[in-house]
């Protein structure tokens, strides 16, 4: 049998690994003393398949389980010459530290609009990340981003604020689209494996990031930017899911799991709404999804412009437990999408900026992945400060059905 360059460089890696044992990593990089995180390289397949070869590898937890966390629409930065601005700040720090001394996530996901873009200057913009992930690299948790409409403004823009945490945060595993990919204000599009054991040859689980835009060309003369995930991006998530495919395939013949993230929710989810129970459905309940509130509807000469995306990442995306979004701050709701056949969560608005309303409260959605198995359901709920949790449910085949 002929072996390709693939299966020569894995199967090398993987003996190397087996013969030498665990190899540490370097004392000099900061990681996580647990089992969430591989405590020696990933195997070294390719560049494309292996795209942190410097990071600890994301694995699940030696109880089987993996746990997310997302904060949403944490809104930093906005107000700054008034006394209440920055408070909220202070606010969301203190519920973000909260958050993950009490739910000890495996992994964190910010979903979109960390900053208020609108309301920073030129000369301090970026620097609000750093208080953003600084209560993430207190804990030594790992983390991704999406970055919303809100993110880009005339003074700020997303690719600057993802330069800014992958400077900032050595367990960032945030990263840039392949040039061409995602649009001018979109270049957040990728995605990260995450492994049963530190060992395996290949993932048990894809966690997917994309870049729905919106907001604002920077500059003085800035003019609104798309507020849909580019129509390249569909083109390349055929040819992601085609590599992982024929590379990881042809080593170890596995079923993968896989979730989604993107700020802006697809515009198909807009009639999903109309049918939502407080029963099979919990949670607030309190946006009217319309103009603006999903993908490509501020415009009407705009409509239909996520669908390219929405088509693609369905019919390749296999095994895709839900699509999770936030920007609409009165929902925390999932339903199952019947046209894709596809389930759909709203975050929970995290932050004490952005647009909110009395009994909204503020908090996180969890997400917990029981066991390896992408049959399996996922247990997911809404998180308040305080310690309160509502709109428990169970995302499996039956969910929704």
């Amino acid at each position: 049998m002929i072996l390709s360059c693939l299966h020569v460089r894995i199967l090398a890696a993987s003996l190397a690994l087996f013969c030498a044992g665990m190899v540490k990593a370097s004392p000099s990089l900061p990681h996580r003393a647990s089992s969430r995180q591989a405590e020696f390289p990933a195997v070294d397949v390719t560049s494309h398949l292996n795209p942190y070869p410097d990071k600890p590898r994301i694995t699940f937890s030696s109880s089987g389980t993996f746990k997310l966390t997302v904060f949403s629409d944490l809104h930093y930065g906005e107000n700054p010459w008034d006394d209440w601005g920055p408070q909220q700040d202070v606010n969301s720090t203190r519920l973000m530290r909260g958050v993950l001394a009490a739910e000890k996530p495996d992994y964190v996901v910010l979903n979109g609009d960390l900053i208020t873009g609108e309301d920073t200057f030129r000369e301090n913009s970026t620097t609000l990340i750093d208080r953003i992930v600084a209560p993430l690299n207190e804990a030594k948790i790992p983390f991704s981003s999406t970055y919303g409409n809100h993110d880009n403004e005339a003074n700020i823009t997303h690719l600057e604020e993802i330069r800014r945490e992958q400077l900032d945060s050595y367990l960032s595993y945030t990263r840039t689209a392949p040039p061409g990919i995602g649009g001018e204000g979109g270049e957040g599009n990728y995605w990260v494996p995450v492994y049963e054991k530190a060992t395996d040859l290949t993932p048990a689980l894809i966690l997917w990031f994309f870049d729905s835009r919106g907001g604002w060309f920077p500059g003085s003369t800035s003019v609104p930017l798309p507020d849909w995930v580019d129509a390249s991006v569909a083109g390349w998530i055929e040819r992601e899911t085609a590599a992982m495919e024929a590379g990881w395939d042809s080593v170890e013949r596995r079923e993968r799991g896989a979730l989604a993230f993107v700020h802006i929710p697809p515009h198909a989810i807009e009639s999903v709404q109309k049918t939502l129970n407080t029963t099979a459905n919990p949670g607030l309940n309190a946006d009217t999804l319309s103009q603006g509130s999903t993908q490509a509807t501020t415009d009407p000469s705009s409509a239909g412009k996520d669908q390219p995306f929405w088509d693609a990442l369905n019919a390749n995306v296999k095994n895709l437990h839900a699509v999770i979004s936030g920007h609409d701050h009165g929902d925390e709701w999932c339903a199952r999408e019947p046209t894709k056949d596809v389930i759909f969560c709203f975050d929970k608005h995290s932050g004490y900026g952005g647009y909110s309303s009395p009994g909204w409260g503020h908090g996180v959605r969890n997400i917990v992945f029981p066991s390896a198995d992408p049959t399996s359901g996922l247990e997911t709920w809404i998180w308040l400060e305080g310690g309160q949790t509502r709109a428990r449910v169970t995302l499996d085949g039956n969910y929704g059905r």
